[in-house]
């Protein structure tokens, strides 16, 4: 298969890959809150009540939960570790994409809440014998919260900007892509929405707070979505011959196909979310859907049922000249 941007778009040189001290970066709130965590348990072990009030619910913070010392310490080491291990592969592998710097600055605030949570917790238990007495008022996991932006804030300042893309070409009617007889060309860029990323960090820091404090069916529900929204955040644009087809960059195998003989025409154009689609994500209005991840260049595909669908990505232009064309060669085989 002829590597199309090679021969049909100027070449853009490949992002490096992110610094080590980027990589540190994201990983550092977590090593600090398993190091502070594993400090203050240290200090606190021997006179800790076995087991521990570990869940509180109402204004008051009243002890409705319960669990061991070490296997309260060990879930919370973990999931620290799990967290920023995976934030710090992501980090790496996303090199210095769009989004790396909101990244790691949701890395700070989560790492920041569950430490706060958890040492919070420690410290209320510390020196009470009797684990029901133990009370964790509504106001410490609002100071967590607060915390968390701070700490957020504190991260994004650090990341410092990510690399700026290439200039987009213009956009406006597809036009069909030059192809030799039988030459093949594929197309294929990543989006990604800083939006849904926070959104998804957000999820995080809630369903800890939310299990905690409230109810922790609640929290594992928001715990859930989380990953979900985070899969959406970003995406894996691909034509060819077949058509388009839309993977998440975590999950490969795409969750969107529309084979070629579905459209009728692309072509590309401006898309403004709020106006266009009434928000970001993957939307569904009359007469139109698709996922929009950002303002910009748009693939669109006028479909043969009459809908469009978009994609908001990149080079939207190429892409359309590609569907154009092999629409065109479909045609020509089967005599239209």
């Amino acid at each position: 298969m002829a590597d199309m941007k090679a021969r049909k778009t100027p070449s853009v040189p490949p992002e490096p890959a992110a610094g080590p001290l980027r990589s540190w970066l994201a990983a550092f709130p977590f090593v600090a809150s398993v190091a502070s965590l594993g400090g203050i348990y240290a200090g606190t072990s021997d006179r800790l009540p076995e087991p521990l009030a570990t869940h509180f619910h109402g204004l008051g913070g009243r002890a409705d939960g319960y669990s061991s010392a070490h296997g309260f310490l060990t879930g919370s080491l973990l999931a620290n570790l799990v967290l920023g291990i995976g934030l710090c592969v992501f980090v790496h592998l996303r090199r210095s994409a769009p989004g790396t710097r909101w990244s790691i600055s949701g890395g700070w605030a989560v790492a920041t809440l569950l430490g706060f949570l958890t040492a919070t917790t420690l410290l209320a238990n510390a020196g009470v014998t009797d684990a029901a007495e133990v009370r964790l008022p509504l106001w410490q996991p609002a100071v967590a919260l607060a915390a968390a932006v701070l700490c957020g804030a504190v991260g994004w300042f650090l990341a410092g900007p990510d690399r700026r893309q290439p200039a987009r070409r213009p956009v406006g009617d597809a036009q069909r892509l030059a192809l030799a007889p039988g030459e093949r060309a594929g197309w294929s860029r990543s989006v990604s929405s800083p939006l849904l990323v926070l959104m998804s960090v957000a999820l995080l820091g809630a369903s800890a707070a939310v299990g905690f404090t409230v109810d922790r069916l609640a929290g594992g529900v928001l715990f859930v979505s989380a990953p979900m929204v985070g899969a959406l955040a970003s995406v894996r644009v691909t034509v060819d011959r077949r058509g388009l087809a839309l993977a998440s960059t975590l999950v490969p195998y795409p969750f969107r196909r529309i084979p070629l003989d579905r459209v009728e025409e692309a072509t590309s154009r401006k898309i403004v979310p709020l106006v266009d689609f009434g928000g970001w994500g993957y939307r569904v209005r009359p007469g139109r859907s698709g996922l929009v991840l950002r303002s910009g260049d748009g693939l669109v595909l006028r479909l043969t049922n009459g809908r469009e669908f978009v994609v908001t990505v990149d080079d939207a232009a190429t892409a359309a000249a590609l569907v154009n064309t092999s629409l065109d060669r479909a045609r020509a085989r089967q005599g239209g």
